[in-house]
C-alpha cells in the first residue's frame, strides 16, 4: 500500500498550511544528523571515561539502544500526527490537551537552553584556541551568523547543514583512520576490548550512570519531528529519517570512541580525576599524532557545537514555539510567519534573543555549562517518558491496536531505561527541573482561570467537543445548539482565528 501523503493531514486539524513543505527524507536526515552532531564525544569524552570507567564504547551502546525505543515511539505518533510540536503535540494530542501543555513546557527546558549550551561550549573552545577574542564576543558572533541563516528560510538551513555534515564527517574519518594506524604502530595501548566490557570496572549501575551524560550526544534527532510540516514526503518519512538518523550516529559514536579509548595514556588518571578542562579526546588525539590533530579536533568541536549544532537546534526551537503560541498556549505574536521566507521569524528571533542573554549569564559561571547540559538532559528524558505512555493511550486505549510490540512492549521498555536514568540523574537537574514543573503547572492554572484552557484545534474527543458545546450554549440561551459548537469549533482553531 502506498503511504499516505502528509500534506494532507494539517487541514484536517483545523490549520492552515503555513510552513513550506521543501524537505524530503535525505533533508531529514541531514538535519537530524548534524543536530545529534557526528563528531560530540569530542567534547564530553573525557566525561563519560570517568562516569563509565573506561567503557566508553559500552556507555554509548546502552545509550543508543535506549533513544532507538524513544526514536520508535516518534515514529509512531509523527504518522499519527504529521505536524510541527514534538512531544507537545503528541503528547497533547494523544492523552489530552493540558498534558501535552505540560509536556511542551518541559521540552522547553531542552529545546530553549540547549542553544545557548552549545553557544557557551563554543564560545569556551574558540577563546582557548584564540586567547585575544573574548567568550561572550564569539558568543554573540556565532548567535547572530545562526539567526541570519535561520531567516533565510528552511532551505538555507538545509544547504547549510550538508556543507558541515560533510567537513564533520571528513574530520571524523581522518582521527578514525589516523588513530588506528597510530594504534597498529604501538602507540596507545593496542587494540583490546575494554571500551566495551571490562571486568574489573563493570556495573550495571556505572553503565547507565555514564548514560546519563552519554545522552546528551543523542540528543537531537527528536528535532526532525519540528519539521513535520516541512517535510514533502510521506508522514512515514518523519520516523524512518529518526531511525536512520538514531542508528548512523550511534555507529559513529562508538567507533570514534573506541579508538580514542584505546589512546588515553593514562587510564587509571582519568577515571580517577575526571577531565575538568575538557581536553580528554583532544589528548587522545595529539598521543595519535601530534598537536595538528588535536587542534583540528578541537576547532571542529567548536564549529560543529556552535554553529552547525546550535543553528538547528534554534530552528528547531521556533518550530516549538510556533506550535504552542498557534494553539494559543504562548502569546499570539510567536505564531507569525514570514510572508516571503515561511519561517517562524518571532519565535526565530526569541529564540535567538533567549540564546544571547543565556549564554552571556553562564558565560560568567563557572558552573555555567554544568548547570545547563544537566537541565537540558533532565528537560528532555522526562518528557521522552510521556511520548512512550502517549503511544500507549493513542494506540493501545484509544484505537485498540493489536500491535503489541509497537504500541506496548517497545513504549514500555522505553519508558522503564529512561524512567531509570532519570531517577539516577543529577540532583541539581532533579530539583531545578521539578521546580520548572511547578511552574509550568502554575501557568496552566492561570490559562484555565483566565478562560485560556488548553485546546487543541478540532482533534478534540467527543465528550470535549459535546462540553464545550453545551458551555457556549449556556452562556448564550438565544443561540442554537449548531451555531455553539460552530462557535466553540471556531475560538478552538486559532489558525483561523488569527487570519
Amino acid at each position: 500500500m502506498a503511504d499516505t501523503p502528509a500534506p494532507q493531514g494539517i487541514e484536517s486539524y483545523g490549520y492552515q498550511q503555513e510552513l513550506r513543505r521543501s524537505l524530503g527524507f535525505t533533508d531529514l536526515l541531514v538535519y537530524g544528523l548534524v543536530f545529534m552532531v557526528p563528531i560530540a564525544p569530542f567534547g564530553i569524552f573525557g566525561g563519560v571515561f570517568q562516569g563509565s570507567g573506561g567503557m566508553v564504547a559500552l556507555a554509548y551502546v546502552l545509550g543508543m539502544v535506549a533513544m532507538m525505543f524513544t526514536a520508535l515511539s516518534y515514529a509512531q505518533m509523527s504518522r499519527a500526527f504529521p505536524m510541527a510540536g514534538s512531544v507537545y503535540t503528541y503528547a497533547g494530542r494523544g492523552i489530552a490537551a493540558p498534558v501535552g501543555f505540560l509536556s511542551g513546557w518541559m521540552i522547553l527546558l531542552d529545546y530553549v537552553l540547549v542553544p545557548g549550551l552549545l553557544y557557551l561550549i563554543a564560545g569556551v573552545a574558540m577563546n582557548s584556541l584564540v586567547p585575544s577574542i573574548p567568550v561572550w564576543l564569539w558568543l554573540i558572533g556565532f548567535v547572530l551568523l545562526n539567526t541570519v541563516v535561520n531567516y533565510l528560510g528552511i532551505e538555507t538551513t538545509n544547504r547549510v547543514n550538508k556543507a558541515m555534515l560533510i567537513g564533520e564527517l571528513v574530520v571524523l574519518a581522518l582521527f578514525v583512520v589516523v588513530g588506528v594506524i597510530a594504534l597498529a604502530n604501538g602507540k596507545g595501548r593496542g587494540f583490546d576490548f575494554t571500551p566495551l566490557y571490562n571486568g574489573h570496572t563493570f556495573s550495571w549501575s556505572l553503565a547507565f550512570g555514564a548514560v546519563s551524560i552519554a545522552v546528551l550526544s543523542f540528543l537531537g534527532f527528536d528535532g526532525i519531528s519540528t519539521l513535520s510540516e516541512e517535510n514533502r514526503d510521506s508522514a512515514k518519512a518523519i520516523g524512518r529519517s529518526m531511525v536512520a538518523a538514531l542508528l548512523l550516529a550511534g555507529t559513529l559514536f562508538i567507533v570514534q570512541t573506541w579508538v580514542a579509548s584505546l589512546l588515553v595514556a593514562d587510564p587509571d588518571a582519568l577515571i580517577r580525576d575526571g577531565d575538568p578542562n575538557g581536553t580528554a579526546f583532544y589528548d587522545a588525539a595529539r598521543t595519535a599524532a601530534g598537536g595538528w590533530l588535536a587542534t583540528l579536533t578541537a576547532a571542529s568541536t567548536a564549529v560543529a557545537w556552535g554553529f552547525a549544532n546550535s543553528l538547528v537546534a534554534q530552528a528547531a526551537t521556533s518550530r516549538l514555539l510556533y506550535a504552542m503560541a498557534r494553539d494559543r498556549q504562548l502569546p499570539a505574536f510567536l505564531a507569525r510567519i514570514h510572508p516571503t521566507r515561511r519561517v517562524p521569524v518571532n519565535a526565530t528571533l526569541l529564540t535567538a534573543g533567549i540564546s544571547l542573554v543565556l549564554g552571556l549569564y553562564t558565560a560568567s559561571r563557572e558552573d555555567g555549562i554544568t548547570l545547563l547540559s544537566t537541565l537540558v538532559n533532565f528537560g528532555a528524558l522526562s518528557t521522552f517518558l510521556v511520548l512512550h505512555v502517549a503511544v500507549v493511550v493513542h494506540y493501545l486505549v484509544r484505537k485498540r491496536s493489536k500491535d503489541y510490540w509497537r504500541h506496548l512492549i517497545a513504549p514500555a521498555l522505553g519508558f522503564a531505561i529512561l524512567a531509570y536514568v532519570v531517577v539516577n540523574a543529577n540532583i541539581a537537574a532533579q530539583r531545578l527541573g521539578f521546580v520548572w514543573l511547578l511552574v509550568g503547572g502554575i501557568v496552566l492554572a492561570g490559562l484555565v482561570a483566565t478562560g485560556r484552557r488548553p485546546r487543541l484545534a478540532v482533534a478534540e474527543t467527543d465528550a470535549e467537543a459535546e462540553a464545550a458545546a453545551t458551555d457556549a450554549t449556556a452562556g448564550n440561551a438565544t443561540t442554537t445548539t449548531t451555531t455553539a459548537a460552530n462557535s466553540t469549533a471556531t475560538n478552538s482553531t486559532p489558525a483561523e482565528e488569527k487570519q
